[in-house]
């Protein structure tokens, strides 16, 4: 993908894939590492001694899609069926950049978990990706960048890749390099991996800054009013899970959203721990072992991230964790060593022992990383989940 010209790739309607969340994320980053132009998001601190987190590049803009909905959105121009008009007449010479309303992914799935596929059509049914590829569906989804800082003659040399459903350190690390070990044990590795890991069960001390939104700030006071049971579990939210023309993802952007300032200190909060793990899902990652996924009402095309944080604590409770992402209608964010924050934007240092990011099923090492949000920076062919 990373070869192809930008005049061979506006010659096509869109790619189509047959494998996994790796495998698309392969495909992914080939496209967009060389064609997206945006602004780093801010680095980390070097030391203590620095208490802002620095800015990179403040003056550069980035373009935000005109989010359609997907009924409103014609059949290919390629295709035999109907007789609509294209999305928009492309310069087969024209510079390929993102967003692009014409430009789509298109996913089958073959995977291990299948998680984007799921959460954008609803089923792991390789005819249901087929047939909403055949008829032209297009579907925003939010894209996360995740640089990699690394220290150089020439001062900080950033490495960045991209992830369309989870980038998380710590027990998600381990577990994909813990399987890497056992890859002829086919999607069978995962559990036996995630077993070993979790009976190990390393914490890793970090610092993480995330920058808090109106929604973070609105939702503050009902989330310290949330009764607590026995053993730190909370009652369950009310949640509002991302569904096939969802009001939310086709919001239009707000005057507020625009002028967001990641330079801004007061919109800056700092944690620091020992975390057992650290994630950040840009959608909901439901898959057969996780119905309800990580976040059940993360949205595919809002321009959040959701960041979770799990403090150290007793085993047991971490297991009760894993057994409430199992099961359906399960409450895996509500306990007290669970922090939960919507952001677009956060930073992470590592210090001591360290573990490795799992971004899309990928590793990733990095001691200093940083990370934001792209509201719907790609189309695919998809038209969300009904149920």
């Amino acid at each position: 993908m990373a070869s192809m010209s930008d005049k061979e790739l506006n010659t096509y309607d869109g790619i189509v894939a047959v494998g996994g969340d790796g495998f698309f994320n392969e495909i992914l980053n080939g496209i967009l590492l060389s064609r997206h132009k945006a602004p780093y998001p801010p680095s980390p601190p070097d030391d203590e001694s620095e208490s802002d987190v620095l800015p990179h590049d403040p003056t550069a803009t980035i373009t935000e899609p005109s989010v359609s909905r997907e009924d409103e959105s014609p059949l290919l121009s390629s295709s035999p069926l109907g007789g609509s008009q294209p999305v928009k007449s492309i310069n087969e010479d024209s510079e390929m950049s993102f967003p692009n309303e014409r430009f789509r992914f298109g996913l089958i799935p073959s995977g291990s978990t299948d998680a984007i596929v799921i959460c954008t059509t609803g089923v792991r049914d390789p005819m249901t990706s087929a047939l909403q590829i055949i008829l032209g569906k297009r579907l925003c989804l939010d894209i996360a960048q995740v640089v990699r800082w690394e220290k150089s003659q020439s001062g900080k040399d950033p490495r960045v890749r991209y992830a369309a459903s989870f980038a998380g350190y710590g027990f998600y690390g381990d577990v994909i390099t813990e399987s890497e070990k056992y890859r002829w044990m086919g999607p069978k590795r995962y559990d036996y991996a995630g077993t070993k890991v979790f009976l190990r069960h390393r914490s890793y001390e970090a610092k993480v800054a995330y920058m808090k939104v109106e929604a973070e700030k609105t939702n503050a006071g009902a989330n310290a009013r949330r009764v607590k049971a026995f053993w730190g579990l909370s009652k369950e939210s009310e949640r509002v899970p991302c569904r096939a023309k969802c009001d939310i993802c086709n919001t239009p952007v707000t005057p507020q959203m625009e002028t967001r300032d990641p330079q801004k200190e007061s919109n800056w909060v700092r944690v620091k721990g020992r975390f057992l793990s650290i994630g950040a899902a840009v959608i909901s990652c439901r898959n057969e072992k996780a119905p309800d996924g990580l976040v059940a009402d993360a949205h595919l095309a809002d321009g959040f991230l959701h960041l979770i944080l799990i403090k150290d604590c007793p085993r047991a409770f971490y297991l009760w964790h894993l057994t409430q992402l199992a099961r359906k209608g399960g409450t895996p964010l509500n306990f007290d060593f669970v922090e939960h924050h919507k952001t677009t934007t956060f930073t992470f240092t590592s210090s001591g022992e360290e573990s490795v990011w799992n971004v899309d099923g990928e590793i990733l090492h990095a001691q200093k990383l940083s990370a934001q949000v792209f509201r719907g920076l790609i189309s695919l062919f998809a038209s969300g989940p009904e149920t």
